[in-house]
């Protein structure tokens, strides 16, 4: 007897917006506290586990075979930062990492400064926030979140002793040391929107109270406080979708004032760095994708500013990082990460060059300020994780660590490329794809898209251990970068978003149709994939073209788009109206109802669909996969798997435990296997 799916309850739910009248029947589900909410989380996850128990065997040998390529008991690369060289170690078992230390050389005894398996002890749950030495050694600054709601909470732990001094702060944020080794700054959150909307100061060894310093006001942004790497400048920074504000104070006068570099101007994004006495601004004014500018510290207003590092429309700058001697500049262009290095002194520059035409790089951590070697990390989809040293005067390189994967991995049995496809505008999108060689091009190899595309936020062709099980399956895997992301640029980035939200949903469909046709594989092998806002636009692109897919899988999805951002009490709404659009607006609210998955599922057959949340998502709330599965189960006319599994004790990004994070892997792959026909 085949297993039968729940049946959530309808309860008429109105919202009255431009003169319309909304009806939700699935608004109930919302009330976390509601026993039925959880019964029917439950059953569905007891459905779920029904169609998937055939597929027992699979998922455990995916597991095995995940696990036994990865090495268990490993040590990450240490840095140094004062006279400690610093870094965390895995033991084979331990679902969290130590935290650790050693004086002088990695030959000194050891000195585990946080335990994360014993901090996690009798929670499903353990994610680690702020994590930052004083700069004399003796003092540790630590936040933990053991719900997956993203609410962590500030320590600090005497180094010199062991023990756990009295500070405990709820719901902070970032968190950064003054030169004094004794005052941290650190901002909080609004307990119902978790804005991040007020900085404090506190003095180390004491429960409070805390000094209000400062408190943002305006809800689409929120806070955050650094320091500058040579530990000069302090700088409080007020963020916003589209603009910003920075604040900064010496580090040295923990009591004193803050000061604004540039005020807030509406679609102005800066950001500031100090360097030898001056301030080193990276802004878009009259620079899409952005330049950077000197500023005198004492007046660092616009009309002192002067160029630096030009403008150019090819190339985005993301970052600076500022060395005794050197900058380092990650830079992006054609949709590829790079890393200029500019001697300081000489006013030359380079970048490191890269191995492969289709890779990922970035910085990796470097602490200290005097360095003239920097540590970036290099991978592609073939070449796992690796870190280099790089010495910023003689160009030369060492490699420090390669990814262990073991089980005789050999990179030269798989093949990457990279793809531009015709978008229907005639806008040229990449693609990356990486297969097992010999894969077949008729049409026959199953594959699977991945994509995002939202925020500016830049995907990348980054190796994956795990996803060898598929590979060498036979299974093509892609990812697409488009727009909406941050991959080529800012002018990408804008194509993607609020009133042209729709190329992001358009791109992906003519991605899936030009590998389509050019015989990568068939509507009846292709699955596609996506998280969070990837997750919105796997639910829109099933509603616009269902025929398109096999199957398709939504991992903790924003889908109620329209009810989420009319309800300015969640979390995150206020500050989202700058991504999406703000529904009180009737053009802003017509555009967004035109996609929001919810709004549009219709009587139309559908692909098979697996849909994953998590009850303590703080982002993306639980509800929003559920409601959609509830929907979609009353109006689709076909009858393929329509599965909904919930993490009753995890958050947005899923299980912490690396070896439940593996399981759970195992288990999203042996559904597209399923769906793949390779199970």
């Amino acid at each position: 007897m085949q297993p039968q799916p729940p049946v959530a309850r309808k309860i008429a739910h109105e919202t009255r917006i431009h003169g319309l009248t909304l009806t939700d029947d699935y608004f109930w589900m919302r009330d976390k506290s509601d026993a039925e909410v959880t019964a029917y989380l439950q059953a569905e996850n007891a459905y779920t586990e029904a169609v998937m128990q055939p597929f027992k065997e699979l998922q455990a040998q995916l597991y095995t075979e995940m696990l036994g390529r990865i090495k268990q008991t490993d040590l990450s690369v240490p840095s140094r930062l004062g006279e400690y060289w610093y870094y965390s170690r895995t033991e084979e078992g331990k679902q969290y990492p130590y935290m650790c230390r050693r004086l002088g050389t990695m030959e000194a005894p050891e000195d585990i400064l946080l335990d994360l398996n014993a901090l996690a002890e009798g929670h499903q749950y353990l994610g680690i926030g702020a994590y930052s030495v004083s700069d004399d050694g003796t003092k540790l600054a630590f936040s933990i979140d053991t719900s997956g709601y993203r609410q962590f909470t500030l320590q600090v732990k005497d180094l010199e002793n062991g023990v756990m001094l009295p500070d405990r702060v709820e719901r902070v944020g970032s968190v950064v040391w003054s030169n004094d080794n004794a005052t941290v700054f650190f901002t909080t959150e609004d307990a119902i929107s978790k804005r991040s909307d007020r900085l404090w100061r506190h003095r180390v060894g004491t429960d409070g109270p805390d000094h209000l310093v400062f408190e943002e006001h305006d809800e689409l942004f929120d806070l955050a406080v650094g320091r500058s790497l040579d530990r000069r400048v302090l700088f409080l920074g007020s963020y916003a979708k589209t603009s910003r504000e920075v604040r900064y104070l010496a580090a040295d006068d923990p009591t004193g004032e803050f000061t604004v570099v540039s005020p807030r101007e509406e679609a102005h994004e800066y950001d500031v760095d100090h360097y030898q006495g001056q301030f080193y601004i990276t802004t878009n004014k009259g620079a899409k994708n952005f330049k950077v500018v000197t500023a005198p510290i004492d007046d660092p207003s616009e009309k002192n500013w002067n160029v630096f590092i030009p403008h150019n429309l090819a190339v985005k700058i993301e970052g600076l990082s500022f060395f005794k001697n050197h900058l380092v500049v990650s830079e992006r262009e054609r949709g590829l990460s790079h890393l200029r290095v500019i001697d300081m002194r000489a006013k030359t520059s380079h970048r490191i060059a890269a191995d492969e035409p289709d890779y990922a790089t970035a910085l990796s951590i470097n602490p200290e300020f005097e360095a003239t070697t920097i540590r970036y990390s290099y991978q592609s989809m073939v070449t796992p994780s690796s870190v280099y040293e790089y010495d910023m005067d003689s160009r030369e390189r060492t490699l420090l660590k390669r990814q262990d994967v073991l089980g005789g991995y050999d990179p030269s049995n798989y093949e990457a490329q990279r793809v531009w496809v015709p978008a229907r505008d005639g806008t040229q999108v990449p693609v990356s794809l990486v297969y097992r060689k010999g894969a077949a091009r008729d049409g026959s190899a199953p594959l699977l898209l991945y994509a995002y595309g939202s925020y500016g936020i830049s995907m990348a062709p980054t190796f994956s251990s795990a996803r060898l099980s598929l590979l060498d399956r036979g299974v093509i895997y892609a990812i697409a970068y488009i727009r909406g992301g941050g991959e080529l640029g800012e002018e990408w980035r804008e194509q993607g978003r609020m009133m042209q939200k729709m190329n992001t949903f358009h791109d992906f469909i003519d991605c899936a149709e030009y590998l389509i046709e050019h015989r990568y594989t068939s509507a009846d092998r292709l699955v596609i994939q996506g998280g969070s806002a990837g997750g919105l636009l796997v639910g829109a692109v099933v509603n616009m073209r269902p025929d398109l897919y096999k199957a398709a899988v939504a991992q903790v999805p924003f889908l109620d788009v329209v009810n989420t951002m009319l309800d300015a009490s969640l979390p995150l709404t206020t500050s989202e109206y700058m991504e999406w659009g703000n529904p009180n607006d009737m053009v802003a609210f017509d555009y967004i109802r035109s996609y929001s998955p919810y709004d549009n599922v219709t009587a139309q057959q559908y692909p098979s669909i697996l849909l994953q949340g998590s009850l303590n998502d703080s982002q993306v709330p639980y509800w929003e996969a559920a409601k959609f599965a509830a929907k979609l189960r009353e109006v689709k006319t076909d009858s393929n798997p329509l599965l909904l599994k919930t993490n009753m004790g995890a958050g947005h990004g899923g299980a912490s435990g690396r070896y439940d994070a593996l399981r759970e892997a195992a288990f999203m792959y042996a559904f597209v296997l399923w769906q793949m026909g390779k199970a």
